[in-house]
């Protein structure tokens, strides 16, 4: 069996009878792909009448068609570093959908690129799951560079304090100079404004040279807004029955999905097995919508275990729906999903923290204390209770998971994003708050992840934004404002007008990390030596529990109302270990619960204090 039919197999493309290779016996692929005689060239097109390849300025040539709306074009006289282009019914010109790589633009002519080239002889091992330490990275935002180059320099620093993996926000081409990500056009492509493959590259050969894992998010559900072609010459690329809050559902489903469903795994496989990361964290799949016997997320998972055997490679969700059975085990390993981020730990505490509950955090407010011990205890607060916002019930039971099928976090970029004028915690809690909170995060059995700065308390905000032009760029802008019309804040034209503007070029610069702040301020130093602190803590004795495994989990509010109170929560290991965190979220005093004896990790000595201050927080870890 040729490689190409194993992997239709495998993706389940049978089923459809798709089993033959393309024409002249070349596999279709999606892209541009250098063969022995050149470079095969492939576009599913199938709603165009004719396609052609524009090839560095030689003659337009013609690319055969068959019948499922694949065209395809060998070219002996192509080869790394050619530039090409396909036309569209001898109109339309557009590059590569799968392109992998665009030198200046996503509107501009694609080039052609080894990925394979790019492969290590000897793979980076990776590290275990339970060692997983995030810290979520904007590339542009990053360094004064904006660049691979700009990370690349500062990884001694995140080894330094503790990170050991890394996760790049979307890197995939999007229109403009700036953009969080969220709306890529050419998935296969790395951004140029960041580097060239070979930079990319680079940066995830120096991150593995110091042990530290390097995670990518995707975007699968949605495709962005501008110089997105797709719609002109592969209307089936989509689906016409669903749709998202940002455009039009990706088609998942049939015959013309099984196309689609192999363009977005051959995505994954290329991150993975070509440029080496070591995970992938996918966007907002309860946006994947998929009505087939097997959803893509199963078969996108599973494809990955069989084609990168013995690695370890860790996929990760974000998902609305709180879907526990993408998370489950089997014989202590996960069948298709190590975690899902834990949106819901994070809402409980930010009310705790901060007293908002506007907008979803109103879903939180009513019992933030149990949202957080169950969120602990559980890893999800909502199993199948009806939501606030939606009025329906959100969530599947998750008390079965372990702790570490869910990553918690006190701050992200959507979290801090998502807000008008994107503060982080920083600006809105105190010192003494803030230290609670990242003692909570990196002290617990769940793994944590950090925002670019966090670590270091930085002020800085990290705010929404693109560079699109036109008429996107004044639908963002006034859609940017109407979203928090209901809030207190800007509840009137004048106070909205202060909400910066997400495609003003000076919203991106100011969002951009403080360097200097952070190598220079007393304060800085200060709460990242407490960061350091806390994570070879975490290293040191919550890796260790997280190995053990944990068989049970209960918890205690402190207090007697719902929003002013404390949290007693426990874990117990299989070989008895048990590891506490007793935390004050009220305003006043809390009568000290009773502390298992052994040793303590982090806060005062009950001998010390007979009651629990405001802002305290106590981890102990007890032995049998």
């Amino acid at each position: 069996m040729r490689k190409a039919d194993g992997l239709i197999q495998r993706l389940g493309l049978e089923r459809f009878g798709i089993e033959k290779l393309g024409i002249a016996g070349q596999a279709r692929r999606h892209g541009a792909h250098i063969v022995d005689h050149g470079v095969s060239f492939n576009l599913w097109a199938p709603t165009a009448g004719s396609v052609e390849l524009l090839q560095g300025g030689r003659p337009p040539q013609r690319m055969s068609r068959d019948d499922d709306g694949w065209y395809q074009l060998l070219s002996p006289t192509a080869r790394a570093g050619t530039r090409y282009q396909f036309r569209i019914n001898e109109d339309l010109i557009v590059p590569d959908p799968a392109s992998f790589f665009q030198p200046d633009d996503v509107g501009a002519p694609s080039e052609v690129i080894d990925t394979a080239a790019l492969r290590d002889a000897t793979l980076y091992p990776g590290r275990p799951w339970e060692e997983a330490v995030i810290y979520e990275v904007h590339v542009g935002a990053f360094s004064e560079e904006g660049t691979y180059e700009g990370v690349e320099k500062r990884l001694p620093y995140l080894r330094d304090l503790g990170i050991t993996a890394i996760e790049l926000m979307p890197i995939n081409d999007v229109p403009g100079r700036h953009n969080w990500g969220y709306d890529g056009v050419l998935l296969n492509a790395p951004n140029a404004r960041y580097g060239g493959p070979q930079d990319l590259k680079r940066l995830l050969r120096a991150a593995h040279a110091l042990d530290i894992m390097v995670y990518l998010d995707v975007v699968y559900n949605h495709f962005g807004p501008q110089l997105n072609y797709l719609h002109s010459y592969a209307e089936n690329f989509f689906n016409a029955r669903h749709s998202t809050g940002w455009g039009p559902a990706v088609n998942l489903e049939g015959r013309d999905g099984a196309f689609v469903r192999e363009f977005l795994i051959e995505n994954a496989l290329m991150w993975l097995r070509d440029y080496g990361f070591d995970g992938l964290r996918l966007d907002a799949v309860h946006a994947l919508k998929d009505d087939s016997e097997r959803h893509f997320l199963a078969e996108l998972a599973e494809t990955i275990r069989h084609e990168l055997p013995g690695r370890r490679v860790h996929l990760m969700l974000e998902n609305e729906a709180n879907q526990a059975h993408l998370l489950d085990r089997a014989e202590g390993r996960p069948r298709h999903y190590e975690a899902q981020w834990g949106d819901d730990f994070h809402n409980a505490l930010h009310v705790l923290l901060t007293g908002e509950d506007e907008g979803y955090y109103r879903a939180f407010a009513d019992k933030p204390l149990e949202h957080l011990a169950r969120s602990l205890t559980e890893g999800f607060a909502y199993q199948g209770e009806v939501f606030a916002l939606h009025n329906e019930p959100r969530g599947e039971p998750s008390a079965h998971l372990p702790p570490d099928a869910t990553i918690f976090f006190a701050q992200n970029h959507d979290q801090i994003g998502n807000r008008a004028l994107g503060e982080r915690l920083s600006k809105l809690i105190s010192p003494e708050k803030l230290g609670q909170a990242m003692a909570l995060v990196l002290l617990n059995p769940h793994i944590p992840m950090l925002f670019m700065g966090e670590e270091a308390a930085v002020e800085t905000p990290f705010l929404f934004f693109a560079d699109w032009t036109g008429e996107a760029a004044e639908l963002t802008r006034e859609g940017r404002r109407k979203e928090f019309s209901h809030f207190k804040a800007f509840s009137t034209p004048e106070m909205r007008a202060k909400i910066p503007d997400p495609c003003d070029e000076r919203t991106f610069h100011a969002s951009k990390l403080d360097w200097n702040d952070i190598d220079r301020s007393p304060g800085c130093a200060q709460f990242r030596a407490l960061t350091s602190q806390l994570l070879k803590i975490r290293h040191e004795k919550i890796v260790p529990l997280i190995e053990q495994g944990f068989i049970s989990a209960h918890r205690e509010l402190l207090g007697d109302h719902p929003h002013q109170g404390g949290i007693d929560v426990r874990w117990q290991t299989e070989k008895g270990d048990t590891l506490q965190i007793v935390a004050n979220f009220a305003d006043r005093p809390l009568p000290m619960p009773e502390l298992v004896a052994g040793e303590c990790l982090w806060g005062r000595r009950p001998a010390q204090e007979q009651a629990l201050l405001p802002g305290g927080i106590i981890v102990r870890l007890g032995r049998p």
